[in-house]
């Protein structure tokens, strides 16, 4: 199932080039009272939800997806995750270009362990990406994300996929520069998730799809999550024994060779396979 949020917090199941509304089934989630929990209540629900969704979706009328605005289909996440290095032909194309690197080693994800990003840095594909710091340099990295279904803590790799409720595009985009990564990554925007949740039934092998970037129709990245040096589950795990996953979290796997500048008034278009594509407007 593919699962949108759109104008303004609906939720809809998307079908082909139409979007149908099932944000009422919704009023079945459980009341909350202060202090709210961290979790993304939908994606805790996830399970019993989408039978509703399924029933609703099949009467609801079909809205044009061209005529709605799609935001991050996570609308609580507690945090977002990153990957580093996770593909040789990156870690080599960084040790080549001085602004990726700045000088320092490129570390994977076994040295430098993950990162964290901002959740205020999250926006989906219906946003802009707003290019804050002109004078600068920022980079798109095209990754899969996963989005975390299941409260987990000290998992296995071999049950690690069972707690990962569904996958995304995402572009991890990076603002060149010598402060810490995780601020460079966490500027608002830079975190762009869509066009919709694909929940994990939809997608056998997660560590088996194409994926490529365009900006101004021009490809810049094209490679397969089979490229990745750790792959979801070994991910999903490895997260598992330093934070304790939320339903909702978001897990970015890391970005393959291809990395580049983006800048004001140039279009991106990203595209994993079974996902989809989005396409996203920098500007300043």
């Amino acid at each position: 199932m593919r699962i949108c949020r759109f104008d303004g917090d609906r939720i809809g199941v998307v079908k082909g080039d139409k979007v149908h509304d099932v944000t009422d089934c919704l009023d079945r989630l459980p009341p909350l009272r202060y202090p709210y929990p961290l979790e993304d209540q939908l994606i805790v629900h996830l399970e019993k939800l989408m039978p509703l969704f399924a029933a609703k979706a099949a009467v609801a009328p079909g809205l044009d997806l061209a005529e709605v605005k799609l935001e991050n289909p996570v609308a609580n996440a507690s945090k977002v995750i990153g990957t580093p290095s996770n593909y040789k032909k990156h870690v080599e194309e960084a040790g080549r270009d001085p602004m990726i690197s700045q000088g320092r080693p490129r570390q994977t994800l076994k040295e430098a362990g993950f990162f964290l990003k901002a959740n205020t840095s999250l926006c989906g594909a219906g946003d802009s990406l707003v290019v804050h710091f002109p004078d600068r340099r920022t980079d798109h990295e095209l990754e899969l994300a996963a989005v975390i279904g299941r409260k987990a803590k000290n998992i296995t790799e071999a049950e690690a996929l069972d707690y990962v409720a569904g996958y995304a595009i995402g572009l991890d985009m990076t603002l060149r520069g010598g402060e810490d990564r995780s601020l460079r990554k966490s500027v608002d925007t830079y975190s762009i998730v869509g066009p919709w949740l694909v929940t994990r039934d939809e997608i056998a092998d997660p560590d088996n799809l194409d994926m490529t970037l365009w900006v101004n129709g021009e490809t810049r990245q094209s490679s397969n999550t089979r490229h990745m040096i750790y792959n979801v589950a070994q991910q999903v795990a490895i997260a598992s024994t330093f934070y304790t996953l939320l339903p909702g979290d978001i897990i970015m796997t890391g970005t393959p060779e291809g990395v580049g500048p983006v800048k004001a008034g140039e279009r991106m278009r990203a595209s994993i396979e079974t996902i989809g594509s989005m396409e996203i407007l920098a500007r300043d």
